[in-house]
């Protein structure tokens, strides 16, 4: 039995950073080194940042990354260090790299061979597939292999590979975006890729937000026999630092070549009296806790890495507003949420009240500025052209618009960034207003069916130990409030027979006669050929839409890429 003291570098990386990512990486590894650590493993692409999509194209930027992971690795020491960065091949085509770094200098490196080109992933649009021959490293008495994040996700691919070649520890770097129930998918994959390869797996993933993704961190370390030794926290930047007992096997057993680092990696060794650092893994949060958590981390970067500081959101006493504002709260601190009321002749007094009382509970400030002038300056100036025309949803959707334009205001006039509140299973089909409750620059909900909301906000509450969202918010009958009496059930389906409609039809690419055939929807075939229609329509609505963090398997955004102009009703 050999013991490794390793690292997991959990960090919350910033794309084309290049120097703020070396200091993160650098500070990272002083604190390995302090610890005695023999070797400390990164996220994916850490210098870069994940993902770097065309930047990559641009050569100054490759030459830029190039350059930084070289000032990485002269600043190495006694610890080994794996760290992901863009490299070129011998070809001079780029490839998704790890460089091996210690005492100063790279001492081997490794090519991403497997490259995902499926759902948010375009890999192949960027990279090569690695070629290089696969060689270990002898760090104290065990073999060490690298691998990265999609290398792991085949059975027989570069992880048996290592395993057969005599590797005792397999060390996988990842950028593994969230989605709903997903860490969980990745432990069984692990545990069942350690199984088959007969081998220790350190998985160590990226944390943080990045438009769209939002990584969520969990790394962690399986015996060979697939059983959990170790586990990060989720959504949380660390240092993670476990010593490993990992059966060691014969250097004989070793068919890849091996480079011995152990000259140069003595990682100044803890003195033998020094407690063995034993960390027990930790408890994984619930579905939708960590769907909060994601939303809450998604939130705070996209707002923070984009220059921002503080945000503004409209709240109309619903339930989805309600929702955003906690977020965004929990992601920002009250004082850099601001809350704006604004009613219109439709809006109901229990809206306000409830508005006020969310504001108050949540300690954000908040105006009101009534949009009843602005609406009637509108519909005057509008009433000769719309002369032998009844009102319809033109005149709704004025006032929708009438808010975005006195929140943009506000964002133009103090800088705050409008956090839009739309939730999924409007934007599906297309229950909202282009250019009016549409408009911001983040949509933190985009990805969270009607449902869903719900549950979110009884968690929030819960955590709270009070209705912090106030419970005539999540009974009332949800309303636009944009003409007499409306109730969102007069346009639409109950939201539990809509979400599973748009469920089956957005995330498992069904078709209408799939759907209607299958006969497990609570739907007749008119309202699901209904509401599949009214998907397809508001494809041109959504391209317009800001991002906002990826929750579900399929988001809209560069998740789902159908195309607008398009005729096929399968």
């Amino acid at each position: 039995m050999a013991r490794l003291r390793f690292a997991a570098a959990q960090l919350n990386i910033v794309v084309g950073d290049l120097d703020g990512n070396v200091e993160r990486i650098v500070g990272a590894i002083k604190q390995a080194e302090a610890d005695h650590c023999d070797v400390v493993a990164f996220p994916e692409l850490a210098i870069t940042g994940y993902p770097p999509e065309d930047l990559v194209l641009k050569p100054s930027f490759v030459s830029d990354n190039l350059a930084a992971v070289e000032r990485v690795a002269q600043r190495t020491g006694p610890t080994a260090a794996f760290v992901g960065f863009v490299d070129r091949d011998a070809s001079g085509r780029l490839v998704n790299a790890v460089a091996v770094c210690a005492a100063g200098e790279i001492r081997g490196r490794y090519h991403k061979r497997l490259l995902p080109n499926y759902a948010v992933f375009d890999e192949e649009r960027y990279f090569e597939v690695g070629t290089d021959p696969l060689r270990l490293y002898r760090l104290g008495d065990l073999l060490v292999g690298v691998s990265i994040c999609e290398d792991a996700w085949l059975p027989d691919g570069p992880i048996r590979q290592l395993a057969d070649g005599g590797a005792d520890l397999v060390v996988n770097l990842n950028a593994s975006p969230f989605h709903r129930g997903k860490v969980r998918e990745r432990e069984a994959m692990l545990a069942d890729r350690a199984a088959e390869a007969g081998c220790a797996i350190a998985y160590v993933n990226l944390v943080g937000g990045q438009d769209e993704l939002v990584f969520d961190g969990a790394s962690l370390v399986v015996a060979a026999n697939g059983a959990v030794i170790t586990r990060a926290p989720q959504y949380e930047e660390l240092v993670f630092v476990t010593d490993l007992d990992i059966p060691d096997r014969s250097p004989d057993d070793a068919s890849l070549p091996v480079v011995d680092l152990r000259e140069v990696v003595t990682a100044d060794h803890a003195p033998a009296d020094e407690p063995v650092v034993v960390t027990p893994p930790a408890v994984l949060l619930d579905e939708v806790a960590e769907v909060y958590e994601a939303l809450v981390l998604g939130t705070r970067d996209y707002v923070t890495k984009n220059g921002f500081s503080e945000v503004v959101i409209a709240l109309s006493g619903g339930v989805d507003s309600s929702l955003v504002a906690a977020i965004a709260a929990d992601a920002l601190g009250p004082g850099r949420v601001h809350g704006v009321l604004m009613p219109s002749r439709y809006s109901s007094d229990h809206s306000i009240t409830d508005a006020e009382a969310l504001a108050n509970n949540l300690g954000v400030d908040h105006r009101t500025i009534t949009i009843e002038p602005a609406h009637t300056a509108l519909l005057d100036l509008l009433a000769p052209s719309f002369t032998g025309h009844e009102p319809d949803l033109t005149e709704e959707n004025l006032q929708s618009r009438i808010r975005a334009v006195l929140l943009m205001a506000l964002s133009n006039k103090f800088g705050w960034m409008v956090l839009t509140t739309s939730n999924k299973s409007e934007s599906a089909v297309g229950y909202s207003t282009l250019y009016g409750d549409s408009a911001g620059g983040y949509a933190v909900i985009k990805d969270i069916p009607k449902l869903l909301v719900y549950e979110l906000c009884r968690l929030r509450n819960a955590r709270e130990g009070f209705d912090l969202i106030p419970e005539h918010v999540l009974t009332k009958p949800p309303s636009a409030e944009l003409r007499p009496d409306q109730t969102d059930n007069q346009s639409l389906p109950d939201y539990e027979v809509l979400d599973p409609i748009i469920e089956a039809y957005v995330e498992q690419d069904r078709t209408v006669g799939d759907l209607i055939a299958d006969g497990s929807l609570v739907a007749d075939a008119d309202t699901i050929r209904r509401i599949c229609r009214l998907v397809d329509l508001a494809e041109y609505k959504r391209r317009q839409f800001p991002p906002g963090p990826r929750i579900t398997t399929k988001a809209f955004g560069k998740d789902r890429r159908l195309p607008i102009t398009n005729r096929y009703r399968g």
